[in-house]
């Protein structure tokens, strides 16, 4: 059993609101996977550089200056699903 499956899903509508404007929470997605990034003083109110939290970043990161290394620094809190619910 690999350790995404004990992983708590997260819907996108649950991502979206945790966006640092809506909800104190401040999370992002990248491949899947929903990382909690509020204590970052790099995402404060929700914005990081012209990203903003609350979606999925899997398709910005390309665009980055740093690699996906990033998220190391992250606790992953679940896994993103498509589901409304």
């Amino acid at each position: 059993m690999d350790n995404n499956s004990k992983l708590p899903e997260i819907n996108k509508r649950q991502l979206s609101l945790r966006n640092g404007q809506d909800h104190h929470l401040i999370w992002v997605a990248y491949k899947g996977l929903v990382y909690d990034v509020t204590n970052s003083r790099l995402w404060l109110k929700g914005k990081h550089y012209e990203h903003w939290a609350g979606q999925d970043l899997t398709q910005e990161l390309a665009d980055a200056p740093h690699g996906t290394g990033v998220f190391n620094r992250f606790q992953c809190i679940g896994q993103l699903i498509d589901s409304p619910d």
